[in-house]
């Protein structure tokens, strides 16, 4: 495939999925800059790399600009927009979830989709040209009882990439979303509840490979579908999942 000479942002960049995008551009070629809210992660990720890195929270409007900012200075211009970052609240019936916990993650995994396209989007279209990709999940697909507000967060990202990437196409720029299920990240004990050889087991038994995905998988995913090999590809929210939505 190869991303020789592209630039890309990816925010959530300095651990779980992010770090594995971030890992597998920089294999491909490409300018990888690691946005992340844990400053120091962020700073460690990039000088594993050896490249930039911008600290930023993907819900405020303020810090988002500044990031955005920062990319297209150290730049020039942005071929490859990520937003991974993504939170979630802990396994509980849907009425139970408090307030804070729904503000919070509609905060960074809906609204920092928004933030981003309005302040990246523009340099997009004044070079007719880019590729977005959103980290949604298998839970916006086939959503899995106590996660409802995730469930729901995801599937918005999803209705959000479609509706990105129609609006988008007369400007060549394309959206695109990866669905992942869970896997060996820093947020796999929030969806389990409790990380347990049994509760491991319970969820195993759902996906057909039979293995939790991995950073190396996801990154692996998204170098494709922000190649020019899946130029003919928008709109499109592809199952990272070992069989898990089938």
């Amino acid at each position: 495939m190869g991303l020789e000479g592209k630039t890309a942002l990816v925010t959530g960049g300095a651990s779980g999925f992010g770090a594995g995008i971030a890992r597998q551009f920089h294999a491909e070629g490409a300018r990888v800059m690691i946005a992340d809210i844990d400053a120091e992660a962020a700073e460690a990720m990039a000088a594993v790399l050896g490249t930039r890195h911008v600290t930023v929270d993907v819900g405020d409007d303020a810090s988002v600009a500044a990031m955005a900012t920062a990319a297209l200075a150290e730049f020039g211009h942005l071929d490859i927009l990520v937003n991974n970052a993504g939170i979630t609240h802990l396994p509980a019936p849907l009425e139970e979830i408090s307030e804070a916990d729904f503000d919070r993650v509609f905060r960074v995994n809906a609204k920092s989709v928004y933030l981003t396209a309005r302040h990246l989007v523009p340099a997009m279209k004044h070079r007719r040209g880019g590729v977005i990709l959103n980290i949604a999940s298998t839970a916006g697909l086939s959503p899995r009882p106590r996660l409802s507000w995730y469930n729901a967060s995801k599937g918005w990202m999803i209705t959000a990439t479609r509706t990105m990437a129609v609006e988008l196409a007369p400007f060549r720029i394309r959206v695109n979303a990866l669905c992942p299920v869970a896997g060996e990240t820093p947020l796999l004990r929030s969806f389990l509840g409790e990380d347990t050889p049994e509760m491991r087991a319970k969820f195993l038994a759902t996906i057909p490979l039979g293995r939790f995905s991995t950073p190396r998988d996801i990154g692996q995913a998204a170098a494709f579908l922000c190649s020019d090999a899946a130029e003919m590809l928008t709109g499109v929210a592809l199952e990272v999942d070992g069989g898990r939505c089938i």
